[in-house]
Formats: structure tokens, C-alpha cells, sequence
């Protein structure tokens, strides 16, 4: 296997590892991830709790899809992290003062707050992998497996 086959695969383990890592930590406090949520100022009151549930369990999702490169997950890490970068980009413009968030209610940054230019420099380094996983799949003719194709080959293993 190549050099750039094993960087493809770490880089996909890491950026699938954070994300499940990030999501699980929301998804154990969803209360707090809620306060979080509303100290952005964008989410109306009625819409905090649910997107205090789906954002994480949507960060999961793509992670455990791309540890497995399924077909799709790397393109809601690429939406995800986007959207990420915008609400951050919109926290430090407008001078906020907050946590980002990113990692739970036990992020080192939720303790010394003024995180959010190292989050938005973070998100940016996460995007970069997602350009090069991206890139190493059209170069090395790596296709991710579809969904359905992983489904119909696990149902068949148990038979």
C-alpha cells in the first residue's frame, strides 16, 4: 500500500474520530450544548433543543461514515464544518465573547472562553483534510462504499 493510501486512511480515521468524539461529548450534555447554542444569538428559542440534538447526532453519523468511508459522509463533514466556520466567523465578528461549543461542556476552551479564533484556525486545518481526502479519492480512484451496498453485504455475512 502506498504512502498516500495510509495518509488517506489516518486522515480519514482522525477527522471521523473528532467528529464521533465532538457529537457524543453534545450528545451527553444536550442541556448545556443547548446554552451554548443560544449564547450564539441565531437559533430561535423553539428550534435550540432540537438542533442541540440533531447537530451532534448528525456529527456521529458522519464520523462513524467516514471511519467506514461510506459514500456521503464526507460530504456532511464538508457541510458540517462549513457551517461551522460561518457561525464562527459570525461569533468573532460581532466581538462575542463565548465558548465555542465545539467539544462539549468539557472543552478546555468552555473554562478560558476567548476560543473561538483557535476553533475557527481548527475548523480550517479539518476542511484542508476534507480537500485532501477529497482529492486523494479522485486521484487514487478510491471510491466509498454506498450505503446500501454495506447494508446488503452485512445482511449477507449473517446468512
Amino acid at each position: 500500500m502506498r504512502v498516500m493510501d495510509w495518509l488517506y486512511k489516518v486522515c480519514r480515521w482522525i477527522l471521523g474520530g473528532i467528529f464521533i468524539y465532538a457529537g457524543t461529548t453534545k450528545l451527553l450534555a444536550p442541556a448545556i450544548f443547548a446554552t451554548l447554542i443560544d449564547a450564539y444569538g441565531i437559533t430561535p428559542e423553539s428550534l435550540i433543543m432540537p438542533v442541540a440534538i440533531t447537530l451532534p447526532l448528525l456529527e456521529v453519523m458522519a464520523g462513524i461514515g467516514l471511519l467506514f468511508d461510506i459514500r456521503g459522509s464526507l460530504a456532511l463533514i464538508a457541510v458540517l464544518l462549513v457551517l461551522f466556520i460561518a457561525i464562527l466567523w459570525y461569533a468573532i465578528s460581532m466581538g462575542l465573547d463565548i465558548d465555542c461549543g465545539c467539544f462539549g461542556p468539557e472543552d478546555i476552551e468552555a473554562k478560558a472562553f476567548h476560543g473561538l479564533r483557535l476553533s475557527l484556525f481548527r475548523d480550517m486545518v479539518m476542511l484542508g483534510g476534507v480537500a485532501f481526502i477529497y482529492g486523494w479519492r479522485r486521484f487514487g480512484n478510491i471510491f466509498p462504499i454506498a450505503t446500501m451496498d454495506l447494508v446488503n453485504t452485512l445482511l449477507s455475512k449473517r446468512r
